[in-house]
């Protein structure tokens, strides 16, 4: 290596989805959003004193899936946005249809449990493991 050359040094190297993998990640992942996470956790929305849920989506984040809530707060003394987004999971692209799956700890750090898993079981645990859940 010469003097001055730029070497990728973080994270999984190569491990991108091509843009046809990314496609149907991503429908998948929307289809889930609006069958699966939305009636379940947000058939409606119910304004509060602080702040409350009013929507929950997906977007990709390099090679990461994440999974969002946006919050909404009307109180006139709020010290934050009116709305704001956070995230509650993550799929990690790290192969050929193959994930890691993390939550969003209240430190604000991921903390990946399972590994290795398809598309279908990420999407299974997200739907069957509390732990994976949006915060309502």
């Amino acid at each position: 290596m010469t003097r001055g050359q730029w070497v990728y040094a973080g994270g999984r190297a190569g491990n991108k989805p091509s843009d046809a993998e990314k496609q149907v990640i991503t429908a998948g992942c929307e289809r889930f959003v609006e069958d699966v996470l939305k009636p379940r956790f947000l058939p409606e929305i119910r304004p509060t004193e602080f702040n409350y849920c009013v929507d929950i989506s997906g977007k990709w984040h390099g090679s990461k899936y994440r999974f969002m809530q946006k919050f909404r707060n009307d109180h006139p003394d709020r010290y934050i946005e009116p709305e704001f987004t956070m995230p509650f999971a993550r799929l990690e692209y790290t192969g050929r249809d193959r994930f890691d799956l993390a939550y969003f700890r209240h430190t604000e750090q991921w903390w990946p449990v399972d590994r290795g898993v398809t598309l279908v079981k990420a999407l299974e645990l997200l739907e069957t493991k509390g732990i994976y859940h949006p915060v309502i």
